[in-house]
């Protein structure tokens, strides 16, 4: 199989990874908003939204996060000089914050399908912003192949930060009032 090829197949799964990382953690947040409604709610939202974020996690985002390791590792046995340049480093680095975040959330998808959740839906809320910050930051270190951008990058990043932090502040309140 040819390079852009295997090059397209990861953009693909990294794509479907992300997607499935964006929503479940949406999931958990109703999920967990399920659990303090009325008994005769709970009863019919519980099972629909625990069998939407089984079917999610195991047959969407766990086989993205797989593939996108299996062919990111391929492309990378294309383009081994990149192995010893500052960007690659950092990205990896990215990378294996992302897996460690990827892991995170199967540690509360787990708790939350047992009906156990020690987050409240504000908490998980900044959680799900911490793979918006990750994929900028992996985005740009991929296009932009420098380090000193880098700077410029984390700066960027703090500010995103910022923003979303300010946009999840005034929906809470936003919703408080509705």
């Amino acid at each position: 199989m040819g390079f852009e090829y295997i090059k397209a197949l990861h953009i693909i799964f990294v794509v479907t990874w992300f997607a499935g990382l964006f929503y479940i953690v949406r999931l958990f947040i109703y999920q967990t908003e399920a659990m303090d409604r009325p008994e005769a709610e709970r009863e019919i939202l519980k099972p629909q939204l625990d069998l939407m974020a089984s079917r999610l996690w195991y047959i969407i985002t766990w086989p993205s996060a797989i593939l996108t390791l299996i062919f990111g590792t391929w492309v990378l046995t294309y383009r081994m000089g990149y192995l010893e340049l500052g960007f690659m480093h950092a990205k990896l680095g990215f990378v294996v914050l992302l897996y460690t975040y990827h892991l995170g959330c199967h540690k509360l998808f787990k708790e939350i399908q047992a009906g156990r959740t020690r987050w409240s839906s504000t908490q998980l809320r900044l959680w799900n912003e911490a793979s918006t910050l990750l994929l900028f930051a992996i985005v740009f270190l991929i296009v932009l192949k420098n380090t000193l951008s880098m700077v410029w990058g984390i700066a960027g990043l703090i500010g995103l930060g910022i923003l979303l932090m300010l946009g999840i502040r005034l929906y809470k309140k936003y919703r408080s009032k509705s």
